[in-house]
């Protein structure tokens, strides 16, 4: 699944500007089709800028390519909507998803000669209940789809009699899940939505990016392997075939799947069907490599999830958690001061999210996961270190063996510690950043990012604004931004 993620260092070469405009994303829909292998587009309207009429304009445009692969068949184009409850100002952006869904079924069916509704189902982030996911569907098949059999006044004739057919007559509706308390009850949750309902299969999105902005990279990954595991054993208790969709960026943070990393994310998430390709995977590495490593996915076949000892992961989430909010709390000024300084690579609505370390007591505000990932990296500290001070020899053996890619990941990341310069940081985070050089068997270091991150740090201390060039610079180093 290709997405919007604006993780990416270089601009794609059909990119008008930067940043990306809402037409160089219809072109972008069309490219990670056509050239890249993709099966699918996430089309993002939470906190997005994007074309509303984007069916017409890929049909219209690409007319050979859309013919021989047909939108809602051969590939797939999966609006992500906005979760009213979170983002009130958005949430009729919600209605309008919905009421387009008939009007490009209306285009597709002329493009094709025959009933095809392009976009069959909607992604609903930060889900919380099976009700909000029944709430959308039911407001689609009443509101939107119902309308056809409707009369006006002392209308003989029914809606659809003078605007024709609204289809579909349903939306299939895609959990995206995302903090701590439901990723832990993700089975619950899904088992509460079939409850009632006849289907054969159901899509699952876990994502892999906020939980570890709000936790920390260790308990994201062990939240993620935990659902996974529970869904599992769901789709064998209730015979409905469930399909995982994996949330992943590629910084080690947000998931670590580049083109040089999909065997270690495959063995890492065998279960999962879908796994998102995000902007830096498709724009910073070699096309070549891009192809193949999502020929790679392709190919995969789905297997058992890793067996993780939940209770033990449960008792370690505590105190990763506990630990990495505490050295965020004293992270924060920092991290949205570089900030500023990180480019733009979408066109983003206005969104800071609440980092709560305490939802009951004051929190702290913090920039999205990617520009977070992009400041810390851009200062010299990987944000996956971030909390490791509360790992144990104990703990690190069984996550070593429970989780093969962790050791890798976490060598990765190093590699943009400056190990050597440790004393500027908060004295938490230095804890954990000598802890983690302990974890990694011969930590390697990127001399070049190095001097880039201290000439970053010294604007900084110097009470200036770091050069975008520099976050640039050493973001290209690394192949992503964030």
């Amino acid at each position: 699944m290709s997405t919007q993620h604006p993780d990416n260092v270089a601009m794609p070469f059909f990119a008008q500007s930067a940043p990306l405009t809402a037409e160089d994303e219809v072109r972008e829909a069309y490219y990670a089709f056509s050239h890249l292998g993709c099966d699918e587009q996430m089309w993002d309207f939470e906190g997005k800028e994007v074309d509303g009429h984007v069916v017409e304009k890929l049909l219209s445009t690409y007319e050979s390519f859309f013919a021989e692969h047909p939108i809602g068949e051969s590939v797939h184009l999966t609006p992500r909507i906005p979760n009213p409850a979170l983002e009130p100002t958005q949430a009729k952006v919600v209605l309008e998803v919905l009421q387009s869904l008939p009007r490009h079924a209306d285009i597709a069916r002329v493009f094709y000669d025959r009933e095809r509704p392009p976009i069959l189902e909607l992604i609903f982030p930060m889900t919380t209940s099976a009700r909000e996911l029944d709430r959308v569907r039911e407001y689609y098949e009443r509101f939107v789809a119902g309308m056809e059999e409707v009369t006006l006044g002392s209308d003989d004739r029914p809606l659809g009699a003078w605007f024709g057919r609204f289809s579909p007559p349903t939306v299939r509706m895609i959990p995206l899940i995302e903090d701590r308390e439901h990723l832990l009850a993700a089975d619950d949750l899904v088992r509460e939505y079939l409850r009632g309902k006849d289907l054969e299969h159901m899509r699952v999105f876990i994502a892999r990016s906020d939980p570890a902005l709000n936790y920390g990279y260790l308990a994201a990954v062990l939240l993620a392997l935990v659902a996974l595991e529970r869904l599992a054993a769901l789709e064998t208790e209730t015979g409905v075939a469930l399909h995982p969709v994996i949330g992943v960026g590629s910084v080690p943070f947000r998931g670590g799947l580049a083109p040089r990393n999909v065997d270690r994310v495959l063995a890492t998430y065998p279960s999962v069907q879908t796994f998102t390709i995000q902007s830096a995977f498709k724009y910073d590495h070699p096309p070549d490599a891009v192809r193949d490593g999502i020929a790679k996915l392709r190919a995969h076949e789905r297997s058992a999830p890793l067996a993780i000892d939940q209770s033990r992961a449960v008792e370690l989430l505590d105190r990763l958690v506990a630990r990495y909010q505490s050295e965020v709390q004293e992270l924060a000024p920092l991290v949205n001061a570089v900030a500023r300084s990180v480019p733009r690579r979408r066109l983003r609505k206005m969104h800071v999210g609440l980092f709560g370390y305490n939802r009951e007591s004051a929190g702290v505000s913090l920039p999205r996961a990617i520009p977070f990932c992009a400041s810390l990296y851009s200062i010299g500290l990987p944000p996956e270190v971030i909390g490791l001070a509360a790992v144990t020899d104990s703990d690190w053996s069984w996550l070593r063996a429970a989780v093969p890619s962790i050791a890798t990941d976490l060598a990765d990341a190093v590699r943009y510690l400056d190990a050597d310069q440790l004393a500027w940081l908060p004295a938490r985070s230095r804890e954990s950043a000598e802890r983690a050089l302990t974890l990694v068997d011969s930590p390697h270091t990127d001399a070049e990012h190095v001097e880039l991150s201290r000439e970053m740090r010294r604007v900084t201390e110097s009470g200036g604004v770091i050069s975008t060039e520099l976050v640039v610079r050493a973001a290209a180093l690394r192949h992503f931004l964030g």
